[in-house]
C-alpha cells in the first residue's frame, strides 16, 4: 500500500512538474500561450500560416530570406507587428548568419530596426543578431546541433537553444534528441531548449518535455497544411512519404539537408565530389563557392514547389511517416494540445 501511495505521489509530482513547464517556461519568455514552435520553413512559410499560427497561441516563425524582393520583408514584419498586439502568439524569424547568405547583413538590419521579437539563427556566429534585439527585449534561441557550437552560441549571449536532431527537416543534425537534450540541460541548465527533429503530435510534445526541453518546434507538419503555398504535389509526397524515404544530401547547400527520396533527387545525388568539397573548405573559397551553391540549390528548390513542374525536389523530416491528412494550420495546433492533454491524462491517471 506504501508502495502504491509512493508511485501515486510520484507522477502526481510528474504531471504537475510538466504542466509548470508547459505554462510557464518558455511561454513567459516568448510571450505565447502554448510551448510549440511553427519552424521556419523555406519556401513554405508565409504570412498566412504566421497569422494562424499567433491566433492559435503559438510562436509562428519565418526564413527571412522567403522575402527576398526590395521592400517585401519591410511590408511583411509591419503587418506582423500590427497582427501581433490582437492575438495571444507571436511570430520570429530566422536568419542564416553564414557568411555565405549575401542578405544576411541587409536582412538583420531590417529585423532589428523593425524591433523583431524572437529571432532563430542558423549555421553561424550569432553575435550581432544577439547585441541587437536584446537592446530592445528581444529574444535570440539558436540552432544547435552539438555542444560545440551551442557553447559558442552561449558565450555571445544566446537566450536558447533550437537542439536539431536527427529526422528534422532542412538542416538535420547528427545527435538523437534523447542525447542532444540532456546533454544540452547538463551543460547548460539555465538556458531553455526547444526540441526540433520528428515531433507532430502532443505525444511528441510531451516525449521531449520529459526530456528537458521547454518545447517543440515542429515544421513538416505544417507543410500538409491549406495555408501552405506550395503545389499539391509536394503536399501529398509528404502524405505518401515514411521514415525511409528521407535522406540527406549536401548538394543542395553544401550543408547535410534532408530531402524525400525522388527520382530528382537521386539524379542530383547525396554527397559532394572530392573538387566541391575541397572548394566547400578551402580558406580562399569556401564562401564564395558555398553563396554559389547555396543559390542554385535555392533555385532549384523554388521551381520544384510550383504546380506540375518536372523537378521534385521537396524537404521534409522523416515525421511525414506520422502525417495523414492535410488540414488548416490552426486546426493542426488544436489536435496537437488535444493529443498533449490526453497522453498526460493517460500517464498520470
Amino acid at each position: 500500500m506504501l508502495c502504491t501511495h509512493k508511485i501515486n505521489v510520484y507522477l502526481y509530482q510528474i504531471k504537475i512538474y510538466l504542466q509548470m513547464k508547459r505554462e510557464n517556461m518558455l511561454n513567459h519568455l516568448l510571450k505565447i500561450d502554448y510551448p510549440i514552435i511553427m519552424a521556419p520553413m523555406f519556401l513554405v512559410s508565409n504570412l498566412e500560416m504566421m497569422k494562424a499560427g499567433m491566433r492559435s497561441g503559438i510562436m509562428a516563425t519565418f526564413p527571412t530570406l522567403n522575402f527576398r524582393k526590395e521592400g517585401e520583408l519591410e511590408t511583411v514584419l509591419d503587418e506582423l507587428n500590427t497582427y501581433s498586439k490582437l492575438h495571444t502568439g507571436s511570430y520570429g524569424v530566422n536568419i542564416i548568419v553564414q557568411k555565405s547568405n549575401p542578405l544576411s547583413l541587409k536582412h538583420t538590419r531590417i529585423c532589428l530596426e523593425k524591433k523583431v521579437p524572437f529571432f532563430i539563427t542558423s549555421l553561424g556566429n550569432p553575435k550581432d543578431v544577439v547585441e541587437g534585439a536584446h537592446s530592445y527585449g528581444g529574444n535570440v534561441f539558436c540552432d544547435v546541433t552539438n555542444l560545440t557550437h551551442a557553447q559558442k552560441c552561449a558565450e555571445v549571449g544566446c537566450d536558447g537553444f533550437i537542439a536539431v536532431g536527427q529526422g528534422a527537416g532542412g538542416h538535420a543534425g547528427p545527435n538523437p534528441l534523447q542525447v542532444l537534450i540532456p546533454a544540452l540541460k547538463e551543460r547548460f541548465p539555465s538556458l531553455p531548449v526547444v526540441a526540433a527533429g520528428g515531433i507532430t503530435s502532443g505525444a511528441g510534445l510531451l516525449s521531449v518535455q520529459v526530456l528537458g526541453a521547454s518545447g517543440a518546434s515542429i515544421g513538416t507538419r505544417f507543410i500538409a497544411s491549406t495555408e501552405a503555398s506550395v503545389s499539391d504535389q509536394y503536399k501529398k509526397a509528404i502524405l505518401s512519404s515514411g521514415m525511409d524515404d528521407i535522406v540527406l544530401t549536401s548538394k543542395l547547400s553544401g550543408t547535410p539537408c534532408t530531402v524525400i527520396n525522388t527520382e530528382t533527387a537521386k539524379k542530383m545525388g547525396y554527397t559532394q565530389n572530392w573538387l566541391e568539397k575541397w572548394l566547400s573548405n578551402n580558406t580562399r573559397t569556401k564562401k564564395w563557392f558555398k553563396m554559389i551553391v547555396q543559390l542554385r540549390g535555392m533555385k532549384k528548390l523554388e521551381q520544384s514547389i510550383l504546380p506540375n513542374n518536372y523537378l521534385r525536389l521537396w524537404t521534409a523530416g522523416k515525421s511525414s511517416e506520422l502525417i495523414h491528412d492535410i488540414l488548416p494550420c490552426e486546426e493542426i495546433i488544436s489536435r496537437i494540445k488535444r493529443e498533449y492533454d490526453q497522453r498526460l491524462k493517460e500517464i498520470t491517471s
